[in-house]
């Protein structure tokens, strides 16, 4: 009776954030139901609002770290605190909701037998040893660190996801985001796009942390959520893990340089002390999205970045940058 139209009714855990909503967006653009399911934690239901009173949309506010009963054709997993500020706040809560959301959200698919998408992220490659990183790589990451919390907890995740899907024939799909931005991020998450954008437009100074040449690649978010959606419709038998990232490499200098060149900013490059366990570069080979999904980013840095700042500058002329 559920899908007397043949609608898909899909399931997105963390759907009030940054990149859940994004997602959200374009499954109902696709035609299916969409429950979003957040603790709004680190979601915000500023990042849904647009899709109040929406019908073919449904908000259950709720924590993956308890079993969630309903029914549903298809569940994207991408719950947990992704920055830095936000998951060692309570790093212990951040391995549960890793953990035990994996466990809750693999037990849901298992029995309604459906299919299930697990963000994973670059993270389980640590401060990696091998460049670019391919999903052979089995990572260099501390056990014990401050960053632990989340990198061993997505790392046991994907431990679970292989591990239902070869013991109970789960069809699951498996992504490794590298450093994603856009629209709806946090404005105070302490991740290096929004906090160059905010301190830019507000003429404070830009907090690079030690001489800024560590890399990292940016992936716009509409790119990123084109990634997920071709992966969940690959063939049954196909799991990842897939890296889903830009190839293209920015040092953190350089891209303080061009946030300021774009906001046309006053303000000046102030170096902190750089915090322990943080990658001194992050790249991604994506052969294999490029292979088996056809998928490659198309949005250029100055172009995503530009609109990152629309957003943020009007985040911040509403009422400050709320939390």
């Amino acid at each position: 009776m559920r899908n007397y139209e043949a609608r898909k009714r899909v399931l997105v855990t963390g759907g009030a954030g940054f990149l859940g909503s994004h997602l959200i967006d374009r499954l109902l653009e696709r035609g299916s139901e969409v429950v979003c399911a957040d603790n709004l934690f680190t979601g915000s239901k500023r990042n849904i609002e647009h899709l109040h009173g929406h019908p073919r949309f449904e908000f259950v506010r709720h924590d993956v770290t308890f079993p969630l009963y309903m029914e549903v054709d298809e569940i994207y997993n991408l719950a947990c605190p992704a920055s830095p500020i936000h998951y060692q706040h309570d790093p212990v809560q951040t391995t549960k909701t890793s953990v035990h959301g994996a466990i809750n959200m693999l037990g849901l698919a298992k029995r309604l037998r459906c299919k299930i998408f697990q963000a994973s992220t670059s993270e389980v490659y640590g401060d990696p040893s091998v460049h670019p990183q391919t999903e052979g790589y089995w990572g260099n990451v501390n056990p014990i660190g401050i960053r632990s919390c989340y990198d061993e907890g997505k790392r046991c995740a994907e431990t679970l996801f292989f591990d239902y899907h070869r013991q109970h024939g789960l069809d699951i799909k498996v992504a490794r985001i590298f450093n994603t931005y856009g629209p709806r991020m946090h404005p105070n998450d302490g991740r290096v796009v929004s906090n160059f954008i905010v301190q830019a437009l507000r003429g404070e100074p830009i907090t690079i942390y030690g001489e800024g040449q560590q890399t990292r690649s940016f992936c716009y978010v509409d790119d990123l959520v084109e990634g997920f959606l071709r992966l969940m419709d690959t063939e049954p038998g196909f799991t990842g893990p897939v890296n889903l990232g830009n190839p293209v490499e920015f040092t953190i200098r350089q891209l303080a340089e061009r946030v300021i060149a774009l906001t046309g900013s006053s303000s000046e490059l102030v170096n902190m002390p750089l915090p322990a366990d943080d990658p001194t570069q992050r790249k991604p080979d994506i052969s294999l999205a490029t292979s088996k999904l056809g998928w490659q980013p198309g949005v250029q840095l100055d172009e995503g970045l530009s609109r990152t700042i629309v957003y943020f500058d009007a985040l911040l002329g509403e009422n400050g940058a709320e939390s």
